[in-house]
């Protein structure tokens, strides 16, 4: 009797997972028809979704400020003073120069391109003795990057008016944030009560783990990302290096990106440090170079302190896939997405088998 109710349940089991296959192929094939219902839901829970993240980001520190007896409004009202305050600083300062900075960029690809193909002419003099068939593929492949820049550029700067209305929409994101610290406890005592009661214990194990495995090393790893940003502004700006801020992001950006993230962000400032000359390229990679001594021996042992404790292999093809589906932000967004998974579907699968007996 029990091997039959086993043979049942394996039955249904895989109908139930063939189900599921079936169902993500499904709305992979019908996502034309439902994209910009996707797109619109998104744009209205993006607001929610920003909040809820600087929430999650700053609810320990308000925490702590609340048991040194401090009333939880004036300890988020402080915390709004100094991270806020320091956001706005920044946007005020720098957005201007970034966008500048871009306008410039593009209006420069150009010269930087007649630069690169007077080094293509050179490479071609040095390497006349391979067929004519290479030198065609060389001629097709800086075009094609030419013309891909040029577009992504250019499509960035037409955006910047939806950037504007993006703007004023992220003006409700401190309300939000601030409603989401203060009743932190609250709201997440409502959301568990959605949960059926006999699944409420283990949902609550289930986030205390994924806390302890990702909420340290994300707080850790956007000020590192941020400290690195800035000591590569500062170098390059040391340096005389055109376009410091626009390339000091993208290095802090992708420096959230483990192993190939240095690699990615230091590319567009060697590209174009070569263009203005052989000794700025020098400069610029001696800065990336201090940029990534001072974040891989100080920064991150002593900020992000431990690491998530997955295997070189995974997160490489992790990030492979990522990069392939969604480019350099899936990337970004791989190495959280997997810690949380490396912590729950075990948990989750431990809790089934349970269920199961």
């Amino acid at each position: 009797m029990a091997k039959h109710a086993k043979k049942i349940r394996l039955a249904l089991q895989l109908v139930i997972a063939c189900l599921v296959v079936l169902l993500i192929y499904l709305l992979y094939r019908l996502y034309p028809f439902y994209h910009e219902f996707i797109v619109l839901l998104f744009q209205i829970c993006l607001p929610f979704l920003i909040a809820g993240l600087i929430a999650y980001l700053l609810h320990p520190i308000v925490e702590k400020l609340h048991r040194y007896h401090m009333p939880r409004t004036l300890a988020i009202l402080l915390i709004y003073l100094i991270f806020f305050g320091a956001l706005g600083i920044g946007v005020y300062y720098f957005f201007p120069t970034m966008m500048e900075q871009i306008r410039q960029l593009q209006a420069n690809i150009p010269d930087l391109m007649e630069v690169y193909r007077g080094l293509i002419y050179d490479l071609y003099s040095r390497t006349s003795f391979l067929s004519e068939a290479f030198h065609d593929k060389l001629d097709q492949l800086f075009q094609e990057i030419e013309n891909d820049i040029g577009e992504r550029i250019t499509s960035f700067i037409r955006n910047i008016p939806v950037l504007f209305d993006l703007l004023i929409m992220f003006a409700v994101i401190p309300i939000l944030a601030f409603y989401f610290l203060k009743d932190y406890e609250r709201l997440g005592r409502q959301a568990m009560k959605i949960i059926p009661r006999r699944y409420q214990a283990f949902t609550t194990h289930l986030i205390d783990k994924v806390e302890d495995s990702l909420g340290q090393y994300l707080r850790g790893q956007i000020l590192v990302c941020f400290l690195v940003g800035l000591a590569a502004f500062l170098l390059f700006k040391l340096v005389g290096m055109n376009y410091a801020l626009v390339l000091a992001i993208i290095i802090g950006l992708t420096n959230f990106i483990p192993y190939f993230g240095p690699i990615i962000g230091a590319i567009p400032a060697v590209l174009i440090a070569l263009t203005i000359s052989t000794k700025m390229m020098i400069y610029v990679l001696l800065s990336v170079l201090i940029v990534q001594l001072l974040e891989g021996n100080l920064l991150s042992p002593y900020i992000v302190g431990r690491s998530i404790h997955i295997h070189p292999i995974y997160l490489i093809f992790v990030l492979f896939l990522a990069a392939k589906l969604s480019g350099v932000i899936g990337m970004i967004f791989a190495v959280p997405l997997l810690a949380m998974a490396r912590v729950a579907v075990p948990l989750i699968l431990q809790q089934v088998k349970q269920i199961d007996r």
